[in-house]
């Protein structure tokens, strides 16, 4: 199933309220993409669900409110670790928070569901500054934009049980085919679930011109492709 969608995005019932501070990654197009492809193609209702990178704690709360059975939430930074917790405690919902890398779920696993929203925007050398609006560690992967992307789906058969699913969000400037045929090598169905087009945001217009200059980008454009990949381990 494929779902390709234009237009602003509909802010999820529970990031409406969210309380996030500067120093945490605002949710967006591609926070509400994950959300709803997590309703449509793996319901966390009944599930155990680790939600990597969970920044402001946004899709965490969305599989706590759809009735997960349980939700760990993982990320590195400690203010996005205390405004997921705090987020958790607003909406009476039960999440454990953890602060560290996303590798942590790997000993804390198996689960039936994952999801991530993982930094996936390329990001220029120190020799080419450029100022990155909001949490730069929130965004920057590396040159190609796979410093998480990779190591994620080499460790996807190890974050699964048997039939759970992975949902990740990325850009096309991330190379989303490479994403599902890396899942596919590592013996997960995958494909992508959900796409949607939209808008360069500020981060991507801060870096434009780099972009263009390292070939990443074409003269021009200024929209980009999101994409929720799933894998499912058979």
């Amino acid at each position: 199933m494929t779902v390709i969608a234009d237009g602003p995005a509909t802010p999820a019932a529970t990031a409406r309220s969210l309380d996030v501070g500067p120093d945490v990654y605002q949710p967006q197009e591609d926070s509400y993409l994950l959300i709803e492809a997590m309703a449509a193609v793996a319901p966390a209702e009944g599930m155990t669900v680790a939600d990597l990178c969970t920044g402001s704690g946004v899709i965490a709360l969305a599989a706590a409110s759809a009735g997960a059975y349980s939700v760990s939430a993982f990320d590195r930074s400690p203010a996005a670790v205390e405004c997921a917790r705090l987020n958790a405690l607003e909406a009476g919902v039960d999440i454990d928070v953890f602060e560290g890398a996303w590798t942590h779920a790997i000993s804390t696993g198996p689960y039936d569901v994952v999801v991530c929203n993982p930094p996936y925007v390329p990001e220029p050398p120190q020799t080419y500054p450029v100022a990155t609006p909001g949490p730069a560690w929130a965004v920057n992967a590396g040159r190609d934009g796979r410093q998480v992307l990779d190591p994620l789906c080499a460790a996807a058969p190890a974050l699964l049980r048997r039939h759970g699913t992975l949902l990740i969000v990325q850009s096309e400037l991330a190379d989303i085919s490479r994403t599902v045929n890396t899942l596919t090598a590592n013996g997960l169905r995958s494909s992508v679930v959900a796409q949607k087009r939209v808008p360069f945001g500020p981060v991507l217009l801060s870096r434009v011109a780099w972009l263009e200059e390292t070939g990443l980008l074409p003269v021009g454009k200024r929209v980009e492709t999101l994409a929720v990949i799933a894998a499912v381990k058979p």
